[in-house]
């Protein structure tokens, strides 16, 4: 009797078998081939960035501009073929195209090319450190996709609260300001409103830059003040997300793409995707 993934497989190959090879290649981390390919990839990206980062500096960009110039070429070039194949072997190629992974491709490349109209750009480049995120499908780490996923859903699930919070910090940090203009004045350094704002985000997220700071008496006990209602402050939205995820349940996840919309994150024993409602 066959299995499952038996099933999988003759189905892969009977519908366009180089589209399925190339997508088992390229989208899954379940064969070595998949795996592979994964590995020289981010080694590639990883090479990239650093190449990036080395043309940065002008002692090394005078002395090896030209071979830095070539390699970051070689690799856009590279990343270009890599994301043409991508497009190729899914079923819906838009679908992919503006997916997170599929934008994160993008623009992966875009930079090198803008930068032959708009010098500079290509610094931009080392947004392709974010490409390394498919480390979590080469080794495997479903765990750590899953608690991914249990916090996404988190935050979403509490968005509401979070905005009342921000509304009323938000609140809270325009009265603040607005005393400390009054108490203070132009003179010590709180020379609008908006100023004392500024000073009120940052006594109150306890980051305290001391660029502006109160030098009266009332001023240094209102701001005392506001030091200590930070401290609570910065607690509330960790309780928020807290009590959401203690309330949602975490699932397993297999590193499996959907071969239409290469959609990732579905359930172990999964046999259509979640996204689409393609047969997986």
């Amino acid at each position: 009797m066959k299995s499952q993934q038996d099933d999988y497989q003759e189905k892969r190959s009977t519908h366009a078998p180089w589209r399925a090879r190339l997508h088992e290649v390229i989208f899954e981390a379940d064969t070595p081939a998949g795996k592979g390919f994964d590995v020289v990839l981010i080694g590639c990206i990883l090479i990239s960035v650093m190449t990036v980062m080395l043309d940065s500096i002008d002692l090394f960009r005078a002395q090896h501009g030209i071979l830095l110039y070539r390699i970051e070429w070689i690799f856009t070039l590279l990343f270009t073929g890599e994301y043409i194949l991508r497009l190729l072997c899914v079923g819906r190629p838009l679908k992919y195209a503006i997916s997170f992974y599929g934008v994160i491709d993008l623009l992966a490349i875009i930079p090198t090319y803008v930068s032959l109209f708009l010098p500079g750009t290509q610094y931009l480049l080392v947004i392709r450190i974010l490409r390394i995120l498919r480390i979590f499908r080469v080794l495997k780490l479903a765990t750590y996709l899953g608690e991914a996923n249990l916090l996404a859903k988190a935050l979403q699930a509490s968005r509401r609260k979070i905005f009342v919070f921000l509304f009323t910090v938000f609140t809270l940090v325009v009265i603040f300001g607005s005393l400390m203009y009054v108490i203070e004045g132009g003179e010590n350094g709180f020379t609008s409103i908006p100023r004392s704002i500024y000073w009120a985000i940052v006594t109150m997220t306890t980051v305290g830059y001391g660029d502006i700071s109160p030098q009266t008496i009332v001023g240094q006990a209102f701001s005392s003040i506001v030091m200590i209602l930070g401290y609570g402050i910065i607690a509330v939205p960790t309780g928020i997300v807290t009590v959401e995820m203690s309330q949602t349940f975490s699932r397993k996840v297999s590193t499996q793409t959907c071969l239409q919309c290469s959609a990732e994150g579905h359930d172990t024993d999964a046999r259509y995707c979640k996204f689409c409602g393609a047969e997986l």
